[in-house]
């Protein structure tokens, strides 16, 4: 995207392409090239955020959105928790992404070598924690491939998304789409549209 950007609106179809060019270049790059220039802060600053599109990913600090899909300042609405599960909290920034930004475009991007997924499958751990594994756990059920549990629970998140009120009339009025994503840590390359 351009440092000011003349689009205020991005299709959910644009957008895709706009994350997977991003990726291209991530994987080609040695530096980060997103626009984190002045002129771009100060257009943000004073015509709003206009992000292309609604990033819901893990915690984990390896997996880095704006990175990934070579993106600068406005370009990415990123939510982040570790396991990239769904409840309230996030339902929430994510209708007000869609809403009032405009986004119709929203990824639940879920990433190989997941601390949370393992969590779930492998340990039994207590605290808050607790409150992310069992949610993982619902989502992959008797799933024990670590792979394969990490796309399940994308599809589960994507679903938890697909299932709020305010997102299905997001989706009936402005053609939002919600797609899972699989981020690969070890080579970079970010999987869109998947479904396990």
């Amino acid at each position: 995207m351009s440092a000011v950007r003349e689009m205020w609106s991005v299709s959910a179809e644009e957008a895709l392409e706009l994350l997977r060019e991003g990726n291209r270049r991530y994987l080609e790059t040695e530096a980060g090239i997103g626009d984190v220039s002045q002129s771009v802060r100060k257009e943000t600053f004073e015509n709003g955020q206009h992000p292309y599109a609604i990033i819901v990913t893990c915690s984990d600090s390896r997996v880095i959105p704006e990175a990934i899909f070579s993106a600068g300042v406005g370009d990415l609405f990123v939510i982040r928790i570790a396991g990239n599960v769904i409840d309230d909290h996030q339902l929430g920034s994510i209708e007000y992404a869609a809403e009032h930004l405009g986004c119709e475009l929203i990824v639940v991007l879920g990433h190989t070598h997941c601390g949370a997924v393992d969590a779930a499958l492998n340990h039994d751990p207590d605290g808050y924690i607790k409150f992310i594994t069992d949610e993982i756990r619902r989502a992959v059920g008797e799933e024990k491939d670590p792979l394969r549990a990490c796309c399940l629970n994308v599809a589960h998140s994507v679903r938890r998304i697909e299932e709020s009120l305010g997102i299905r009339r997001i989706e009936a009025e402005k053609g939002l789409r919600v797609v899972g994503g699989l981020y690969h840590i070890e080579d970079g390359r970010a999987e869109l549209e998947i479904l396990p």
